[in-house]
């Protein structure tokens, strides 16, 4: 709140804009606390406004995103992923035959997610990582 009073103070509109915008979701979600609210994806929209030809849309979208990354507490490192990746999939095969791919990897996602919040990590990073330590059992 203390941004959006600095931003309204300064006359900066596009930052109190984006910072109300997204507090009004934040209020939203909190009265419909059981009911999954959807999150918004910046940059899939910044690619459909780039594939559309409108980069003055998809300078916006960027400008939000990098706006709404300061109140985010940083992503987990690659580093950290793989360690508790390693971990799971060391655990899951210990001792064992490999089950196959496709199960094991559920399996994998399962307990990563058990024990780290998805919204401290990129979705896409800990799929790609997987992927890549399974490939390594694999071989």
């Amino acid at each position: 709140m203390a941004q959006v009073k600095g931003a309204m103070k300064s006359k900066d509109g596009f930052t109190s804009n984006t910072l109300r915008s997204v507090l009004s979701e934040v209020y939203a979600a909190d009265k419909t606390a059981n009911e999954k609210v959807p999150s918004p994806i910046i940059t899939e929209a910044t690619s459909k406004f780039v594939d559309a030809s409108r980069s003055d849309l998809a300078d916006n979208e960027t400008r939000e995103a990098t706006l709404l990354m300061t109140f985010l507490p940083p992503l987990m490192s690659e580093v950290d992923v793989d360690h508790t990746l390693k971990n799971i999939i060391d655990t899951l095969t210990a001792g064992r035959d490999v089950p196959k791919t496709q199960a094991l990897i559920g399996l994998v996602f399962k307990e990563f997610y058990a024990q780290v919040d998805k919204s401290n990590v990129d979705p896409i990073q800990v799929k790609r990582r997987a992927q890549v330590l399974m490939s390594e059992i694999s071989s």
